[in-house]
């Protein structure tokens, strides 16, 4: 398996020349998905495509009052955190880098997290948080405090599962660094070849495990030894693609005992834990608890149909009894997805079109899109169902039922669908369009599984569409 999914990616870009407005035709532009790989490529292609999409559409931090878990190696000595970044006695280079990416305060999670990184002797990590909580910033942030600007030598290393998320990262060290010019940063990607036994200058290297694997034992371009920070990011990415996990792990061994080690994963699944285990040797954990989605400020319906047709026509009643802020509607496949956004274009909507063929760039630009309202309408496959926040979405509409691989109800999907609105504290509505007695049968395993009954709508009768709105 190549390290990178996409190969004809171009350097990541986040301007808006990417537009997708219906009618809509798909430009003959590169695109970022191979169908020719194998269905469990695909996945991991997707987990990679997505993590990548939330660090681009995450462009400040997260409001969150998420709840900082902390387990210390040594329970006995204090826990510190700090409040404001003057706390840790920083460079002025550094500090001045901080406050120009606009960051005035630390995040919940580089609260507790930076004293730890940037303590004496250092401490090794282990850190659970999701996109936009400020956990790049925070490790990017000890690899510059970390580096004598006086050695040229590699010092600080940080892998990352693929050649964009790595380009993504060293762009937040050359920002943060943009005032301290004698630290140097190499990317260790493919693409950047340089002759065996040649002599590294830069202090910091980004890459992906399989060339930084070659450039510290093949090509002898880095000195394992002398590497005194080690980060790991996107750990749950890494170990999904096949070779990373075992390279990362070789990488580590060459690495000298007192090296500082650094492992984050937005989550946590038991496979994780026990790569994170064997990477990282006596660590701290810092637990950034999800923000549990719940259905109790969502309004859940059904609507009978027959067929397409009939569902769009319910989908129009819904839309001419009440007042939608911006709504997003589900489908199961492009094909549905681009031809109800054809029609209801049709019909004088503002429509935009989200799919998995599209690049990471395109993609993030129509959720920026849609986010400042220019479209009211985001007709989605399922590549949208997770981490978007956008505080007008009052209607969720699935067209199509979410299944998994067998036809029985994926209800972690349904859950993330529906969960896009009724947040921020506000009533949700999720109306679930069945055309079938398979999708009768899917919509009562959701039901089962939740504990929750969801009422059929009449969407013939306008009175009883305007209720629900109330």
């Amino acid at each position: 398996m190549r390290e990178n999914f996409h190969s004809e990616m171009r350097y990541l870009r986040t301007n808006k020349t990417f537009l997708f407005l219906l009618p809509v035709r798909l430009l003959g532009d590169k695109i970022s998905t191979s169908r020719s790989f194998t269905c469990h490529s695909c996945l991991l292609e997707d987990k990679a495509a997505q993590s990548l999409l939330n660090k681009m559409i995450h462009t400040s931090l997260v409001n969150t009052t998420n709840q900082v878990e902390v387990l210390q190696r040594d329970p006995n000595s204090p826990l510190y955190s700090v409040k404001t970044f003057e706390e840790l006695r920083l460079k002025d280079k550094l500090l001045k880098g901080v406050y120009d990416m606009g960051f005035n305060r630390p995040s919940k999670i580089q609260e507790n997290a930076l004293p730890m990184m940037l303590a004496e002797p250092p401490q090794n990590l282990i850190a659970q948080s999701q996109s936009g909580t400020g956990k790049t910033a925070a490790f990017v942030l000890a690899m510059l405090s970390h580096v004598d600007p006086t050695n040229k030598w590699a010092q600080c290393l940080c892998i990352a599962p693929t050649y964009e998320l790595a380009l993504q990262t060293g762009k937040v060290i050359e920002q943060m660094g943009k005032f301290y010019p004698e630290v140097k940063l190499a990317y260790a990607i493919r693409g950047n070849k340089l002759d065996r036994g040649a002599k590294l200058q830069e202090q910091i290297v980004i890459g992906t495990p399989g060339t930084v694997l070659d450039w510290c034992s093949k090509l002898k371009i880095i000195n394992p030894k002398k590497i005194s920070v080690f980060v790991l990011d996107e750990a749950d990415v890494m170990i999904a693609t096949q070779g990373h996990q075992d390279q990362s792990i070789r990488i580590q061994r060459m690495l000298p005992k007192e090296c500082q080690m650094l492992l984050f994963s937005a989550t946590f699944e038991d496979s994780v834990w026990k790569f994170a285990e064997r990477v990282v040797p006596d660590p701290n954990i810092i637990k950034l608890k999800r923000e549990e989605e719940t259905l109790d400020t969502i309004k859940q319906y059904y609507v009978l149909c027959s067929d397409k047709e009939e569902k769009f026509t319910a989908l129009c009643n819904i839309y001419g009894a009440i007042t939608i802020a911006q709504a997003m509607i589900f489908c199961h496949t492009r094909r549905t997805a681009g031809w109800l956004a054809a029609e209801l274009t049709k019909e004088g909507h503002v429509v935009a079109l989200l799919s998995g063929e599209m690049t990471v760039e395109q993609r993030a630009a129509i959720i920026e899109r849609f986010r400042e309202g220019k479209e009211k309408v985001l007709v989605t496959t399922n590549v949208c169902s997770r981490g978007i926040d956008v505080e007008q979405v009052s209607v969720v509409i699935n067209f199509d039922l979410p299944m998994d691989k067998y036809g029985n109800a994926d209800n972690e999907t349904y859950l993330h669908r529906i969960g896009r609105t009724g947040r921020f504290g506000k009533r949700g509505l999720a109306v679930n369009m069945i055309d079938s007695k398979h999708s009768m049968n899917i919509l009562n395993q959701i039901e089962e599984h939740f504990n929750k009954k969801i009422n059929k709508l009449d969407t013939d009768d306008l009175d009883e569409i305007e209720k629900i709105s109330n």
